[in-house]
């Protein structure tokens, strides 16, 4: 069953909030990466569905990263998210961490303030997140004040992703293995069954010049995501890069009224590593964005808790010479919820060597993350 679709709120109903105006992008001629494009107003035409996955198969060969447009959601319905984002960040520290999420115990919900993880000795992370789960009973949890209030646009807006975004791009991956079309679908529930799924906001403080050259610009090393896909909305603080097959790193660029996608851990998994998880980084900002925070709004999609991550039976697979290689065969005793706990609390492990000296850890079961330079 699909998820349910809210009406937006109306005028009165959305709560006031202070202005929110996306910084210019970046004057720099960057090397920006080569991704292809999905138009999801095409989906429900004569036709669309076949040819947009046929696009789709064509740029995962490649990389595991595209863009999204005509996705349902106006920019100022963004800009609001923004917003709100940009209001939750400004409460006090002592407001904020009310709401932590209970990160040690794999917890992902809530809260997490700044400098958690070691990234360079001695240097940690620049980040604030703030993570909200589905809305379902299963979930319900406290939040601040400006969520509270803004409840009904928050949740049309998670709700509006997954069923009209998140559920359309999974249909088009059963399209590409020649499986039933609701095949990834089902198993990514939104009120049905419980899962971590969740929208994020997140802020990326600024950090000095010399800061920035202890950290080679690089503020948090190459990884790949933890569940099936995450949704970036465009964010024109230029930092994130890709790592092509060939091992170089490319910047994504900010195009307007776009959202970029990158494939995560359960659909390689599940695929036999022909989804392939993206590797990512964020890196410093070109010198004319180099004062700016960075504000994010994304959605991860996670598969049902349940799920165990066992490959999928498909003759598309087979025909490619897809097979389970060591890492799929140990994931097979792993459900899609006790990989996202395991990675969580891997994430905020103080016994671990700072980040930039790691180049893989294992998570569970002997099934390891990788990070990359």
């Amino acid at each position: 069953m699909a998820a349910a679709v809210l009406s937006p709120p109306s005028v009165h109903q959305q709560n006031v909030l202070q202005a929110y105006e996306q910084v210019p992008e970046t004057k720099y001629d960057l090397e920006w990466a080569d991704l292809v494009t999905l138009d999801l107003s095409k989906f429900d035409a004569p036709g669309g569905k076949e040819a947009l996955a046929k696009q789709l198969f064509d740029a995962i060969q490649n990389i595991g990263f595209f863009y999204i447009v005509n996705f349902g959601l106006t920019q100022e319905e963004v800009d609001r998210q923004f917003g709100i984002g940009k209001q939750l960040f400004e409460l006090p520290t002592s407001e904020k961490l009310k709401y932590r999420a209970d990160l040690e115990h794999g917890g992902y919900n809530g809260y997490k303030p700044l400098g958690l993880r070691e990234v360079r000795p001695g240097i940690f992370d620049n980040t604030e997140i703030y993570n909200i789960p589905k809305f379902i009973p299963e979930l319900e949890r406290s939040h601040p004040s400006i969520v509270n209030s803004n409840k009904d646009e928050i949740e049309y807006f998670a709700r509006h992703i997954h069923s009209e975004i998140v559920l359309k791009l999974l249909t088009l991956f059963a399209i590409i293995l020649e499986l039933p079309e609701d095949y990834f679908t089902a198993r990514h529930r939104y009120d049905e069954a419980v899962s971590d799924c969740h929208l994020r906001y997140m802020k990326y403080h600024h950090r000095d010049a010399a800061t920035n050259a202890k950290l080679d610009d690089i503020w948090v090393k190459g990884h790949t995501d933890f569940g099936s896909l995450t949704l970036l909305f465009r964010q024109p603080v230029a930092a994130l890069q890709v790592r092509g097959p060939d091992g170089g790193w490319k910047w994504v660029k900010p195009h307007d009224g776009s959202i970029t996608v990158n494939i995560a851990d359960a659909l390689q998994f599940l695929t036999n590593g022909f989804l392939k998880s993206s590797i990512h980084r964020v890196v410093a900002p070109p010198a004319d964005q180099a004062n700016i925070d960075r504000l994010g709004v994304l959605y991860f999609v996670r598969p049902e808790n349940d799920l165990e991550l066992k490959p999928v039976q498909s003759s598309v697979l087979d025909k490619l010479g897809y097979k389970p290689d060591e890492e799929n065969q140990l994931a097979e005793g792993i459900t899609a919820g006790e990989w996202v706990k395991a990675r969580v609390k891997a994430g905020v492990n103080k016994s671990q060597s700072a980040r930039s000296e790691i180049k893989e850890q294992e998570i569970l079961k002997g099934v390891k993350a990788k990070y990359y330079d």
